[in-house]
């Protein structure tokens, strides 16, 4: 929502909104001119012409109830996001159970590197460009959200797969309904880039480690966690790709990027200068600094196959233990994927399950965090920031402690490692 009221106020719009609580994402709109206010507070909404609504938003939310009261005519962050869309000759639209902000931010360094003229609508925030970019109307970055089917909402130019890994399927159902969605997306666009053997997609192109993809990583290289790798365009060698984040799966990410931008019509040398300036993306391997003399991370993992992938990046770089920190992103997703998470954290030897965050749900016995704590025999369960700050206090110099997580421990981290200083 916040980049997207970023490109409102690039346009000169009154832009205001509401969140529940401040954050950097409030402060900064502030600071570009939109009133913003918090918590219950309506302020006045009623002085605006149109209200956005995310899915998150309850009918009950009293900016909804006045906008009905006075007829004040309302949309959908989803639908809202395709209208924008128009405003652009090309969109590429990038989805997928997990990589969505990490290939945004690459095509957004990839697009800037080569001068086009372009706007980038990222879900996280990119280290040098915020979660917001733009440099003209040529091209529409944007990442599109699998959540009630909103990315079928946009008609891409250029749509990327990353995955069609199962989540969310409080809303889909069954994993068939899903990959029936995905499926829908990319034949919707003009260019589908999607994960090698994943959707049977006619006539797309395909990406991944096998060279019978029509864009693949060889010579793969592992750096301390930094990999370096040589990029292929259907048999042809495009050249050496440097990447400056951590993690094999992030080499897929930017395969990706490479075969989406290639089909904008970017060349290879261009790609690899943007690629080699990405420095990545705020909670995506982000160190936060020490508690103590060891090392904290944070990461937005929060499906088991990304937590998979951030602890297998975690364990190729840690000298001493590991600590994870892990906080459940709402109880739909830990009880339909329950087997899946108790899987892929029960080898973890130092483990801390912190309370569920419920975004926009109610408690579920079945998916709450507790029930996952029981399941995993060394683990322990926390509700309260001094539970974590106990926890970790056990880890010495050359540990590592992994906090991951879509919700707030974000913020609870941090406050944990200000609170030891």
């Amino acid at each position: 929502m916040s980049g997207l009221a970023k490109y409102l106020l690039s346009q000169g719009k009154r832009v205001g909104g509401s969140d529940i609580c401040a954050n950097e994402y409030t402060r900064d709109l502030t600071v570009l001119g939109a009133e913003i206010d918090i918590g219950n507070d309506i302020g006045n909404c009623e002085d605006y012409g149109l209200i956005v609504y995310t899915d998150a938003a309850k009918d009950t939310d009293p900016h909804l109830l006045l906008a009905n009261e006075k007829g004040t005519p309302t949309i959908s962050r989803g639908q809202f996001l395709y209208e924008i869309s128009r405003e652009f000759k090309k969109v590429i639209a990038v989805s997928g159970c997990h990589g969505k902000t990490t290939c945004t931010a690459m095509l957004t360094h990839i697009f800037a590197a080569a001068g086009k003229k372009f706007a980038s609508h990222i879900g996280g925030n990119d280290l040098t460009f915020s979660n917001f970019y733009c440099s003209g109307n040529d091209f529409f970055i944007t990442e599109a959200c699998e959540y009630k089917k909103n990315f079928l909402l946009l008609k891409p130019n250029i749509a990327i797969v990353l995955n069609s890994d199962a989540d969310h399927l409080e809303c889909y159902g069954s994993e068939q309904a899903l990959k029936q969605a995905y499926m829908c997306f990319a034949g919707s666009a003009d260019i589908a880039v999607t994960l090698f053997r994943d959707l049977p997609v006619s006539g797309g192109l395909s990406f991944g480690f096998d060279k019978t993809a029509d864009y693949y990583a060889k010579n793969i290289k592992n750096c301390c966690g930094r990999y370096a790798f040589t990029v292929y365009e259907k048999g042809n060698e495009l050249g050496v790709i440097n990447l400056q984040i951590y993690g094999k799966h992030n080499v897929l990410n930017a395969v990706a990027a490479v075969a989406a931008a290639r089909c904008a019509g970017i060349p290879f040398e261009q790609i690899r200068n943007g690629l080699a300036l990405f420095g990545g993306v705020g909670r995506r391997f982000e160190n936060l600094g020490k508690f103590g003399s060891a090392v904290c991370i944070a990461d937005y993992a929060h499906h088991p196959n990304e937590i998979r992938a951030v602890l297998r990046t975690a364990q190729k770089i840690v000298q001493g233990r590991l600590f994870v920190v892990f906080q459940p992103h709402t109880y739909s997703r830990t009880k339909n994927l329950f087997k899946q998470f108790v899987r892929v954290l029960s080898p973890l030897n130092n483990l801390l399950i912190y309370k569920t965050f419920a975004a926009r749900e109610y408690f579920d016995d079945e998916g709450s965090a507790l029930t996952l704590s029981q399941s995993l025999k060394k683990s322990r369960y926390g509700d309260d920031p001094s539970d974590i700050a106990d926890f970790i206090s056990k880890a010495e110099e050359g540990d590592i402690v992994l906090f991951i997580g879509a919700g707030d421990i974000y913020t609870i981290a941090k406050s944990v490692l200000a609170n030891n200083k």
